[in-house]
């Protein structure tokens, strides 16, 4: 069975939802879907004081996990229009699986949320594909057969480099469904190739 490994950062909750789907879409296709996250490197009286959600279910990943799953798929909040610190800190402690090539060949994927629509979605999913790249990753994006992407009848994320939600500047804005379905679409495509790149 093809096992794909969705790994996130959240402040708010918005990735964590986001990875929910991903997950979601990727079990859709026959895969093992496990959700972990990064470790968060706010001070925790600071994280409570500015509402973060700290109260996640799933499981802090270590660099190590990650040499385990056939697919990657990586999200993170922006920052300026990069992924946020948390998951950048993370994948900077990836230098030995580098090293090795411990994840040539491997689907990776990214999803994103930034506060408005036109706050740093693509440069941000960028960022985190670059260094999926650099592990010799096989990098999937959003198709347009994911119609949801083209919708003009609401403000909804999605690009065609991976699947976004809009969080708004405090964090008040829930994920659209129209956003989860481009999460789960993501989720699925990504274990399909897997599955396809194993055989």
């Amino acid at each position: 069975m093809t096992k794909v490994l969705v790994l996130y950062y959240s402040t708010y909750g918005h990735m964590e939802t986001m990875a929910e789907a991903v997950a979601a879409g990727a079990r859709a296709a026959g895969a093992q879907a496990d959700i972990k996250r990064v470790p968060e490197t706010v001070p925790e009286d600071i994280a409570r004081a500015n509402h973060f959600k700290l109260d996640q279910a799933a499981p802090v990943a270590t660099p190590a996990d990650l040499e385990a799953y056939d697919a990657i798929i990586v999200g993170a909040p922006t920052r300026f229009g990069r992924m946020a610190s948390q998951m950048a800190a993370f994948w900077d402690q990836t230098g030995s699986l580098w090293f090795k090539g411990a994840l040539i060949g491997k689907v990776g994927a990214a999803f994103t949320s930034t506060a408005t629509q036109h706050g740093g979605q693509e440069t941000t999913l960028f960022s985190i594909i670059t260094n999926l790249l650099h592990h010799g990753m096989v990098i999937s994006g959003l198709p347009y057969n994911f119609q949801g992407q083209m919708r003009l009848d609401e403000i909804t994320g999605g690009a065609p480099y991976g699947a976004t939600t809009i969080a708004a500047g405090d964090g008040s804005r829930a994920v659209s469904a129209n956003e989860r379905d481009g999460a789960h679409f993501l989720g699925q495509r990504v274990a399909q190739l897997a599955a396809k790149l194993a055989d």
